[in-house]
């Protein structure tokens, strides 16, 4: 059996840990730049606030309300997501549990019998929230896609099913896949949910698993669609899970926190954006080799050469797969020059990494001397010293010292558990 912890309205149960007068209470949480609304507590949700829509367009109805509003504080909610994840394998050991994102966890369940599923997902919740103070949802199941399907129904409604919810037999799942749109099955997006109503008339996630493997590898991408079907099936896709252990791509990219239309203003946050990429791609020991950079322009630009609000991009392919952030940061700055037109405002740039394979497969260079062979070491105390100093205590010239770039976060909160003097005091 597998199971997924999923952290209920994480960003907004962030926030109210420490800031407890905001329980029962509307709050909301923005993205970057403070642009969309990113997270919604249910009382936010209740009174109509959408998911993902622009902030200035919810401003009066959060004005009305009188909801409480909050900037990303991304260190807060990356500490505590380590904490739930912590918890869970102190629980269950490392090996059983699979992080999916920051709120979320894949368990594996196998070791126990099924009279135990039931109040070892009582006791999972109970400890997270008692350890963590973050409230979580559980979906028990045969696989990894019932188990999002579970995790939803204990979410749908919390007061009936106390957020937890098992399909541990053939009535239970027959029972919640009628129960489910087929756009809500996870790996169903909007566009092949639409096909499937309009051309097959299915309109559930009932209706999808009786489909056969040749229809789904046909009509829902693929290899894709046939391991989709058959964990609706109750019948776990061992490559669906391999495919969750390492990322193919890895991305960082931002707003600017005002128009940006200096070069080196532009280089500068690009070389920032590819050295937190460098550290996500050692954080699972691989290496890339292929970089990407772009840049989208502001839409008021009239330049003749660029489409106005356009993104423009380029890559290079690497002459060997690395994760060293200074052989990436010298080609993203050839790119950047490549992208880069005078008198054009930019307010976004970013980073992606492709071609990624695990780092132990690189070859030594049999030219250099042993020391430039081994800079993983330094990569290494580069990545500790910033884990427990933050801030980015050592970084490479090129991604400056002022950051005028830098995004807004004019309504953040303290990071009160990773900041000294920001930490959290009790009167």
């Amino acid at each position: 059996m597998k199971a997924i912890v999923d952290c209920n309205n994480f960003y907004c149960s962030c926030e109210r840990l420490f800031q407890p007068v905001y329980e029962h209470k509307p709050v909301v949480v923005l993205s970057n730049n403070d642009g969309c609304i990113i997270s919604r507590s249910d009382e936010a949700k209740e009174l109509g606030v959408e998911m993902a829509g622009p902030f200035f367009m919810a401003k009066d109805l959060v004005k009305k309300h009188e909801m409480q509003v909050f900037s990303s504080n991304y260190h807060l909610y990356g500490d505590l997501s380590w904490r739930v994840m912590e918890t869970l394998r102190i629980l269950l050991g490392k090996n059983n549990v699979e992080v999916y994102s920051v709120d979320e966890a894949f368990l594996n369940l196998d070791n126990f019998s099924a009279e135990e599923l039931p109040s070892l997902a009582e006791n999972i919740k109970q400890t997270v929230e008692k350890w963590t103070g973050i409230k979580v949802s559980v979906g028990v199941a045969p696989t990894k896609v019932l188990a999002k399907l579970a995790n939803r129904l204990a979410k749908k409604n919390k007061h009936k099913t106390g957020c937890i919810a098992l399909l541990d037999t053939e009535d239970k799942i027959v029972d919640a896949l009628r129960q489910t749109a087929v756009e809500d099955v996870w790996g169903i997006g909007r566009r092949y949910a639409d096909k499937l109503k309009e051309r097959w008339c299915i309109y559930d996630a009932l209706q999808l698993r009786n489909v056969n493997e040749d229809f789904a590898k046909t009509h829902l991408g693929g290899v894709t669609g046939v391991r989709l079907v058959r964990e609706l099936k109750g019948v776990p896709a061992k490559e669906m899970e391999d495919e969750l252990v390492t990322k193919k791509m890895i991305a960082t990219t931002r707003m600017f926190g005002d128009p940006v239309g200096s070069l080196s203003e532009i280089k500068e946050a690009v070389a920032t954006y590819t050295a937190r990429a460098a550290e996500k791609l050692r954080r699972q020991f691989g290496a890339a080799s292929v970089i990407s950079v772009f840049v989208v322009t502001k839409e008021e630009n009239h330049a003749v050469s660029f489409n106005r609000g356009a993104t423009h991009s380029n890559y290079i392919i690497l002459p060997y797969a690395t994760s060293f952030t200074n052989e990436l940061i010298k080609p993203a700055m050839t790119l950047v020059d490549n992208l880069f037109k005078e008198g054009v405002l930019y307010k976004k740039a970013g980073v992606m990494l492709s071609g990624i394979v695990p780092d132990q497969s690189i070859q030594g260079n049999l030219f250099l001397p042993a020391n430039k062979n081994n800079e993983r070491k330094l990569m290494d105390m580069i990545d500790n010293i910033n884990f427990s100093q933050r801030n980015d205590m050592l970084k490479f010239a090129s991604s400056g010292t002022t950051r005028n770039w830098k995004m807004r976060q004019d309504l953040r909160s303290p990071r009160y558990t990773t900041r000294w003097n920001e930490l959290f005091e009790v009167h």
